[in-house]
């Protein structure tokens, strides 16, 4: 009898062993590798984080400044990443039937981010026609600068377009080796301040023209859609402090952002250049389908990178967008 005894609280507790190590192992966090550019617009990426947001959601969220989005999307197509932040336009460049990831979320759109300065007696851009103009080729400056001239009736090869950073471009212009640049903040308002030069049109012009989602494998979507869920929602609570709280989270944003945007003021400041989007926005972004703004901004991204040679096909709403996760509450 002791020995029936014996076995049975050894079975019992290797049973409880057993089922301990089986919700340890179904509590475990999902990991989750994201890529981005030190832009004022990541910063809840960053906040989300801070404020225990991706803890609530049991994930757990590596964010890696990458400064070139070629290289963090290469990271991510060769799974040493599971998404990045980026400008949807710039995306689409790069997906493929055999690199498949798509938009979850929105986290902002430049509202005066981004800018093109020129000299201050420039009025108009037909009088940079000819003249040498610095931007980033293959990024959102060039595909912003396009969706600029075309409106004006201009192509491309009717300036001097030089291949610079963001910040390259800026420097050079305030050096006078340019007349004219495609740039962000916060050069725009260093540029203004110095007097060097003037804001000729910023992206309040272009209002949602740069928006910036997070994108996801396909594949992770597809085997934690749990996990993907909490990570929309994180980001969606992270805008509402912002707006409860913009002195707070400036700070934190700041902080982690770090870099040009590293003090509180600075990254105030820059802060005023974008949108955030909360959920309402996300929803009222991708709602539509094909009718949609994000579509909208997809068909100029075809339309332009396709025609610089940027894009082997075009890619459709339905490839690059995920909309189902941000309107789960």
């Amino acid at each position: 009898m002791v020995g029936l005894r014996r076995i049975c609280a050894s079975l019992l507790l290797f049973g409880v062993a057993v089922f301990a190590a089986s919700s340890s192992a179904a509590e475990a966090p999902v990991k989750i590798s994201i890529g981005m550019t030190s832009w004022v617009g990541y910063g809840p990426l960053f906040l989300a984080r801070d404020l225990g947001y991706y803890k609530d959601a049991n994930i757990e969220v590596e964010l890696k400044i990458v400064e070139d989005s070629a290289l963090y999307m290469a990271a991510q197509a060769a799974g040493r990443l599971d998404g990045s932040a980026s400008s949807l336009d710039e995306i689409l460049k790069y997906r493929s039937d055999n690199f498949c990831f798509k938009a979850v979320s929105v986290l902002d759109d430049s509202f005066g981010g981004d800018g093109l300065v020129s000299q201050t007696d420039v009025t108009d851009l037909s009088q940079l026609v000819g003249k040498r103009i610095g931007l980033n080729e293959g990024s959102t400056s060039q595909y912003w600068f396009n969706l600029l001239i075309e409106k004006a009736g201009f192509k491309e090869s009717d300036f001097r377009v030089t291949n610079l950073t963001a910040d390259d471009a800026a420097a050079a212009f305030i050096a006078g080796r340019l007349d004219a640049a495609v740039t962000w903040e916060p050069h725009l308002s260093k540029i203004a301040e110095m007097h060097k030069g003037k804001v000729l049109i910023d992206s309040k012009a272009t209002p949602g023209a740069i928006a910036d989602v997070l994108v996801l494998r396909c594949s992770l979507i597809e085997q934690h859609p749990q996990a993907v869920q909490g990570l929309v929602h994180a980001l969606q609570r992270a805008a509402d402090f912002i707006k409860a709280d913009p002195e707070k989270a400036y700070g934190l944003m700041a902080k982690s952002v770090g870099g040009s945007l590293s003090s509180p003021a600075a990254f105030a400041k820059a802060a005023h250049s974008c949108h955030y989007y909360d959920r309402a926005d996300t929803i009222a972004f991708f709602a539509g389908g094909d009718a949609s703004p994000a579509a909208k901004v997809i068909d100029a991204g075809n339309r332009i990178w396709g025609r610089l040679g940027k894009v082997k096909k075009p890619v459709s709403y339905a490839e690059l967008v995920d909309p189902s996760f941000a309107a789960v509450p």
